[in-house]
């Protein structure tokens, strides 16, 4: 739960922090690594950002940022190696290095354009850039714990950027007027089942992935590539971690738990255990809560990470987590039998999952990447005298090959998936009623194919076909997507994309009826992108189309003869963000606005409407301030948002009322410091500091009352305002660190 569950908040945040930011202190290798830096340019001197600069046959490298500049370590061998800067439009170089003798820096690698020469011409339409370590929407993990407000929850800091509508009663993402199962989580490649944790109605979920995991976020709004499928609106795609860069210890102690992890770095392998204990209860026994509490959130959890370098340069990674939640409580219900003392919900989660993936280079510049996902989650719900228990198992695999050098004006990329599930639900309405049982068993194979082409000095585009056959359906679907990028002068494009994306119905549809089709989304967007000196504005319209969207009737709800796909819509907007790293030194600050124009018939709209959970207009500003002399960070998240629909059954129409707007603003700090001579963060934050009183909806009693209208009561947060404090202790650190990895 986004305002409960913190069991992965920062975790590790304090080795990770000073991970990112100093050299491996306790690594067991016999060989320092080697610190490798340098400035890429073209043949008129001017800097090349998205470069990518590595050490040939390692993993060792980096992209080159905004000005050209490249910064990474290497723990490979000592001795002679070959340093490779590629780009697309580009030929490849190759430079002669010894490792092993001291730091290495290269202040002039130049690279000839190829006869189609490119330039700095990258398609990007539909990706928004929040963090200028890559041309590509990337969050940080410090981006994301150091954002007030999201509470280092993923999803949390997602929400700060354009393209998204805050819905506080779920803490999931909704992104372009699409519902929250139309952005799909891929974690190295691989979808993720399961990426929050359980929840009751009307209570936010949390995201069951601590952003330290991984090397970057990045979230695409649309346009997206051929890779990703059954997502009509959105992807989050989440990189994690190689080997991890030392051996350490953490330690952590929250005001709702605490934490204990230990990695292990050995040469070619590193081990990392976490263990995570989280209980609301002497929080909320502090701070008064609007909802009744019969059990506070209680969840256990751990995890395993492993990589291990096989050869020159492969890498495999597993990772596996386990997660226990149980809660009970009472919500504020409009009907005469709970009105006095709420309406009684418990919830009891159990969470599995697995991913394991490997890399490697073959022949003639051909790459594998491979992986197989495993998901197991056990979720029972109990609703005053109902039950609800939902089975899910699911497994996953996939299989990609890409040549980036087969020439110098194109590359290609070609994959397959597959997909099983086998899904249960066990429905009782009282204990002396029959238990209705349902479920559906799954099967899906996809299989893509994209190449990013050079066209002419200032032309770029990428090209790509997605199909996938679903068993439980019985049908196929073929999704071709396009993207188009123009150079229109030295530090800005204009970019273009279209495409179809399909998507299953969700398990809640299929358990009832399997004669469905896919559901798609037609996709149009152009965005303009303009980067200098570390600011960034990027600017995009879009256009979604709908079509064959799941409808059936509420009243027939266990009547698959209603199940039909008959709905449709559409969603267009404007989207921008300006990112300012430059213009206040030891400061940072985006400001983000969204414009949402949606209707929409779906599940069960008895016709077109403005969606509940959709706002025309979202705005979000966004600041940090690094405080040199206190060695402390201050940040600031103010959020806004138009007033949603919700139906009100006593007023003609649908979808006709109006909630009131939604702001909140959230202040956060991290102290910088040392504890017993070990490295330490103290980190304190305060979610709507201002105590405004935000309303998420309403629910309304079954029966009307003597005057003939039906009561209702509204959906508000648990707590005016969530606060939290937090010690984090890496032992084995005794160097301070800039926190917010801010440049000078």
């Amino acid at each position: 739960m986004k305002t409960a569950l913190l069991p992965l908040l920062l975790l590790l945040s304090a080795a990770n922090a000073q991970a990112q930011t100093a050299p491996a202190e306790t690594h067991q290798s016999t060989n320092s690594p080697t610190h490798l830096t340098g400035t890429v340019r073209d043949a008129a001197g001017q800097p090349l950002p998205g470069v990518n600069v590595f050490l040939k046959t390692t993993f060792d490298g980096a992209s080159t940022d905004s000005l050209g500049r490249f910064d990474f370590r290497s723990d490979h061998v000592a001795g002679p190696a070959v340093l490779v800067a590629t780009f697309v439009g580009y030929e490849p170089q190759e430079t002669l290095v010894t490792l092993g003798e001291g730091p290495i820096h290269l202040p002039d690698l130049k690279l000839k354009a190829s006869r189609a020469a490119l330039g700095d011409v990258v398609v990007t339409a539909g990706a928004f850039e929040a963090s200028d370590d890559k041309r590509a929407a990337v969050l940080k993990p410090l981006d994301i714990v150091t954002t007030a407000g999201a509470l280092g929850d993923i999803a949390g800091a997602l929400n700060a950027l354009p393209g998204t509508t805050r819905n506080g009663e779920t803490g999931q993402l909704f992104v372009r007027g699409g519902a929250a199962s139309e952005t799909k989580t891929y974690l190295d490649g691989l979808p993720v089942q399961t990426p929050y944790g359980g929840a009751v109605p009307n209570v936010a979920a949390r995201g069951r992935f601590s952003p330290f995991l991984f090397k970057g976020t990045v979230f695409s709004t649309g346009g997206y590539s051929a890779e990703y499928g059954q997502a009509l609106s959105a992807v989050v795609a989440l990189n994690s971690t190689d080997l991890a860069p030392e051996t350490q210890t953490s330690v952590s102690v929250m005001s709702v738990g605490g934490s204990l992890a230990r990695t292990k770095r050995w040469d070619r392998t590193s081990l990392a255990l976490t263990a995570d204990y989280t209980n609301l209860a002497p929080y909320y026994n502090l701070v008064p809560q609007t909802l009744s509490w019969e059990k506070a959130p209680l969840q256990l959890g751990g995890s395993l990470k492993l990589a291990h370098k096989v050869g020159e340069a492969g890498m495999l990674k597993v990772y596996g987590t386990y997660s226990r939640q149980r809660l009970a409580l009472r919500q504020p219900d409009a009907n005469p039998e709970f009105e006095a003392t709420g309406h009684p919900v418990e919830l009891a989660n159990d969470n599995l999952y697995l991913n394991t993936s490997y890399r490697a280079p073959l022949r003639r510049g051909w790459s594998l990447n491979t992986g197989l996902a495993l998901t197991q989650d056990d979720n029972r719900i109990q609703p005053d005298v109902q039950s609800v228990h939902d089975l899910d198992r699911s497994a996953v695999a996939r299989l990609v090959l890409t040549n980036d050098s087969a020439s110098t004006w194109f590359n290609l990329k070609m994959g397959l998936e597959g997909y099983a599930q086998r899904y249960r639900q066990q429905y009782q309405s009282s204990a002396e009623a029959p238990a209705l049982r349902l479920g559906v068993d799954e099967q899906r194979a996809a299989a893509f194919a994209e190449s990013e082409l050079v066209l002419t000095n200032k032309l770029a585009g990428r090209a790509g076909l997605r199909t996938e056959y679903s068993a439980a359906l019985g049908r196929f679907n073929a999704a071709p997507r396009l993207g188009l990028a123009y150079k229109t002068g030295e530090n800005s494009q204009l970019s273009a994309a279209w495409g179809y994306f399909y998507q299953s119905p969700t398990t809640d549809l299929l358990r009832i009826s399997h004669a469905l089709q896919f559901e798609r989304a037609e996709h149009y967007l152009l965005t303009y992108q303009r980067m200098v000196k570390d600011r960034t504005l990027r600017a995009e319209i879009y256009q979604k189309n709908y079509a064959q969207l799941t409808t059936f009737d509420a009243a027939n709800l266990y009547n698959p003869t209603t199940y039909r796909n008959n709905g449709g819509g559409y969603a267009r907007g404007l989207d921008v963000l300006w990112r300012d790293r430059t213009s206040f030194k030891k400061a940072d600050y985006w400001v983000s606005y969204g414009w949402l124009d949606t209707r929409r018939q779906f599940r069960a709209d008895p016709t077109m409407a403005v969606p509940t959970f959709a706002a025309r207009h979202n705005l979000s500003v966004v600041g940090k301030y690094w405080l040199q002399g206190i060695h402390t960070q201050v940040g600031f998240t103010y959020s806004y948002g138009s007033p949603r629909a919700y139906n009100d059954p006593n007023l003609p129409g649908y979808n006709q009322g109006r909630l009131p707007t939604y702001q909140d603003l959230s202040l956060n700090a991290s102290y910088l410091t040392h504890w017993f001579g070990q490295f330490t963060i103290v980190y304190v934050s305060a979610s709507n500091v201002l105590g405004r009183q935000n309303i998420y909806g309403y629910t309304f009693a079954g029966q009307p009352d003597a005057s003939g209208q039906l009561r209702s009561v509204a959906v508000t947060p648990p707590a005016p305002r969530m606060l939290f404090v937090g010690v984090f202790i890496s032992i084995n650190k005794n160097t301070k660190v800039d926190f917010n990895e801010k440049p000078e």
